[in-house]
């Protein structure tokens, strides 16, 4: 096979909160790239999933979800994602298909170009059959590229989307080594773990608050910085003789190598989310 044959590019995922992006993502990629959880605004940076297969790489790139932002947090991941529209070869626009179109995805859909767009209706296993027709219907009006049906949960319809996008990218290199599924570095993932656990195990008002740092990296010893706004939310995070870090570093450790030995500490910067200074250090 000669370089030119090579097919390679870079496809975005974009949509409102909640719609199932990294769940797609993580499936497509046949591995967890990306943190999942039921509270919108889970992903707060672009995450990059990798797919190689023979004569083919795909970059998939998750987002953020996009919402009307109300702190510098929020216009800041609205950043992220609205950046990652440009210079890609596909955008994939996520929708629900338990949730009416509403002008949250329109809005979406005005950022794109739709030449360029394949509309993904995802949940289906969660939706009727007349629900999903609905959806398919009412999105069929963006006279996009193409639309597909899907189930990220069950894999259901990803095997004919994944086979869609790969026809759609042009001649070109191979941009990460063969074995690479994801670009987040090892303390940046642990973090990302640490808060996926914390969003599961914490209270409603309790997930836009908390941010997560690895300060510390002497592997398998590793020390991770739990942010929170208020000195009141410090308790909730730590739980009742520590039971909440303790259920949070154990579930964390299940998804690592085995020996790692993982030390939590919670930390109160006031109003942080609100502070872009703040949202920048964080990495955000």
């Amino acid at each position: 096979m000669t370089e030119k044959e090579f097919r390679s590019g870079f496809i975005t995922f974009v949509g409102r909160p909640n719609v199932g992006k990294s769940t797609l993502v993580n499936a497509i990629c046949g591995r967890k790239v990306s943190i999942v959880s039921d509270k919108p605004q889970t992903t707060r940076r672009q995450v990059r999933g990798v797919l190689t297969r023979r004569g083919c790489q795909m970059v998939f790139v998750d987002t953020p979800g996009l919402h009307k932002a109300v702190s510098a947090l929020g216009t800041r991941v609205n950043t992220a994602a609205l950046e990652s529209i440009a210079d890609v070869d596909v955008s994939v626009l996520v929708i629900d298909a338990t949730m009416p179109f509403g002008t949250g995805d329109q809005w979406v859909a005005d950022k794109l170009d739709l030449k360029r767009t394949v509309v993904v209706v995802n949940k289906c296993d969660a939706a009727s059959k007349d629900e999903v027709m609905a959806q398919l219907a009412r999105a069929g009006a963006l006279d996009a590229l193409a639309y597909f049906p899907v189930s990220a949960k069950t894999g259901e319809g990803v095997g004919a989307l994944i086979e869609f996008l790969e026809s759609r990218l042009p001649e070109g290199p191979l941009y990460y080594p063969e074995d690479t599924v994801s670009d987040i570095t090892d303390p940046d993932w642990v973090a990302e773990l640490v808060r996926e656990q914390l969003l599961r195990v914490t209270r409603e008002e309790l997930p836009y608050s908390i941010a997560t740092r690895v300060t510390e990296w002497e592997w398998p010893r590793v020390k991770c910085e739990i942010i929170v706004e208020r000195e009141s939310q410090k308790g909730m995070v730590i739980g009742k003789g520590g039971s909440v870090l303790k259920e949070v570093g154990t579930r964390v450790r299940e998804q690592l190598p085995p020996g790692i030995f993982i030390e939590l500490r919670v930390k109160v910067d006031k109003d942080w989310q609100r502070r872009p200074d703040r949202v920048e250090r964080l990495g955000y």
